[in-house]
Order: structure tokens, then C-alpha cells, then sequence
């Protein structure tokens, strides 16, 4: 009965910090929606209100990757689909439960097969009954443990899951036939490594190897969360500064400094991002640094 009370709390407070967090940024400016081609019928979008989304365009439908954060925003990126083909939407496979990539499928027809991660429908909903939370009617209808390939429309999909990482739920999605990842936030091109959600149980140590797992993918596209897209170079270029930092931290845990002469001996000038009620999203340096204080 106590575990069961400590997970009810536990689920409690992610729900309260995934609708903090979807406010800020729902109200965080936004640059005009765009929508751009890779290849072998899949599509990338920037801008709008909240994270990157992408999409294929397969035999029958549309495949579509992620939802953004608002309705009026994801039926914005279902009028840009509309012009490039008349094949409906059939499927919403989603990276994570943050509320800028999952809230806008109130604005998607009912009746689609929504794919998530198991720890992403767990997230979900835990976020129902608060001011922000996932829409009721569009909790994920298929959920992957750790990997599962299909072919959905005529695509050759594969979905993958190695570890708690951004958060508990991450859910890649790789297209062997196009060589493209879509990382969701495992991968934010403007964060100097990445941003870690401890409050929904992602870890750094599997972050990495969740980074490891990507780049074993034959890949040389990486579409990120947030941000432009990424190269091969790009994601070993973070997966070895996060390797490096976490190294150093590890050494001066061991010296018995405290997070701030952590800081401080790093030069790490990273802020923490701040919620409208004053609670924070720790920076990587803190996430790492509470993760191997207590062991």
C-alpha cells in the first residue's frame, strides 16, 4: 500500500509539472510554421506552437509524428499536408508525453492509431484532470516496450526505445529505407548537451545510451525535438561532450564538492529553465550531479 501511494504521488507530481511546463510553452513566442522535404515521401516541420513534428506520406495515408501544442497548430500542420496529398492521416506516432508534442491531437480527426512509448501513455495519463493535461480522447491506442518494427501505409518503420532518457517514455522512430531518425527531445539542437526531465524519470545514463543506440542505426539524418536538423558528426559531437561532463562530475562527486563548486569547477553557466510557479527543469549538470550524489 505505501508503493502504491508513493506511485500515486509520483504521478501526481509529473502531471503537475507536465502542465507547467506545456503552458510556458504554449507561451513561449513562436516563428510561422514550415514545412520542408527530406526524402522517399517524408517531411519535417518547423515552427508553429511547439515541438518539431514530421511526416510520410505512405500508399494509403499519412503517417504524422508527433502533434504540436495546440489544436489551432496541428490543424495548421494538417493544411500544409493537405496540399501535398489528398490520403488522409492515419496514424500519430508520438516521441515523449511533453505536452508541446502530444496536446495538439485534439486537433486531429478521432479514430487515428496513436503509437507511444508504454511509459509515454503512463504520462498521459497521469496528466488527466489537470489545467493542461494530454487530450482525453487521444491517449495513445498501441504501445511499444522496447522495439517493434511494421510497415504502415507501404513504410518500412522501425520504433525504438532503449532506456529512461529525456523522459521514461522515449520512442524513437527510424526509417531504414530513407536512413532518417525522428529523436523527439533526446535530441534539442539549441541545448549545449540536451535537457533531461528527472521529474518523469529520464536519465542521463540512459540518454546516452539511448544517443549510443541511435547512432548504431544506419542514419544520416537526425530530426531533433527542437531546432534544425542534425548530422551524424553533430550527435557524436554531443554524445561525447555529455560523456565528458558526466565523467568530470563523477570525479568531483567522489571529492565530496557540492553541486555549485561542481558548477563552478566545469565553468558551467547553464540556467535552469524556470515554470510559472517558480519550480525549475534542472540542467543537465544538476540532473547528472543528483543522479551519482546518491549512489
Amino acid at each position: 500500500m505505501k508503493y502504491q501511494r508513493n506511485l500515486t504521488v509520483g504521478f501526481a507530481i509529473v502531471a503537475a509539472l507536465s502542465a507547467l511546463a506545456t503552458l510556458a510553452m504554449a507561451q513561449a513566442p513562436s516563428v510561422p510554421l514550415s514545412v520542408k522535404p527530406l526524402n522517399g515521401g517524408v517531411y519535417w516541420t518547423e515552427g508553429g506552437a511547439g515541438g518539431n513534428t514530421g511526416f510520410i506520406i505512405g500508399s494509403g495515408g499519412v503517417i504524422v509524428i508527433d502533434a504540436k501544442t495546440t489544436p489551432d497548430s496541428a490543424k495548421e500542420m494538417l493544411a500544409e499536408i493537405g496540399k501535398l496529398t489528398p490520403k488522409p492521416v492515419t496514424h500519430v506516432i508520438l516521441t515523449h508525453s511533453d505536452g508541446d508534442h502530444v496536446n495538439g491531437l485534439a486537433g486531429f480527426p478521432k479514430g487515428l492509431t496513436i503509437i507511444a512509448q508504454e511509459g509515454c501513455k503512463k504520462e498521459m495519463e497521469a496528466s488527466l484532470g489537470g489545467p493542461y493535461a494530454a487530450p482525453r480522447d487521444y491517449l495513445p491506442t498501441h504501445t511499444v516496450k522496447n522495439k517493434e518494427s511494421a510497415t504502415i501505409d507501404g513504410v518500412r518503420v522501425e520504433l525504438l526505445h532503449w532506456a529512461q532518457a529525456h523522459t521514461s517514455g522515449d520512442l524513437i522512430t527510424y526509417l531504414p529505407d530513407q536512413k532518417i531518425v525522428f529523436a523527439g527531445d533526446i535530441l534539442i539542437a539549441n541545448q549545449p548537451i540536451t535537457m533531461i526531465h528527472a521529474e518523469k524519470n529520464g536519465t542521463s545514463a540512459g540518454w546516452i545510451e539511448t544517443i549510443k543506440g541511435i547512432l548504431a542505426l544506419n542514419a544520416d539524418t537526425f530530426v531533433p525535438g527542437h531546432g534544425g536538423l542534425q548530422t551524424r558528426a553533430d550527435v557524436q559531437k554531443r554524445l561525447a561532450a555529455a560523456e565528458q561532463r558526466r565523467a568530470k562530475i563523477k570525479d568531483l562527486v567522489a571529492q565530496g564538492k557540492s553541486v555549485e563548486e561542481v558548477k563552478k569547477a566545469l565553468g558551467d553557466t547553464e540556467t535552469a529553465t524556470v515554470l510559472p510557479d517558480g519550480r525549475v527543469f534542472a540542467t543537465f549538470t544538476e540532473v547528472v550531479y543528483k543522479e551519482l550524489a546518491k549512489n
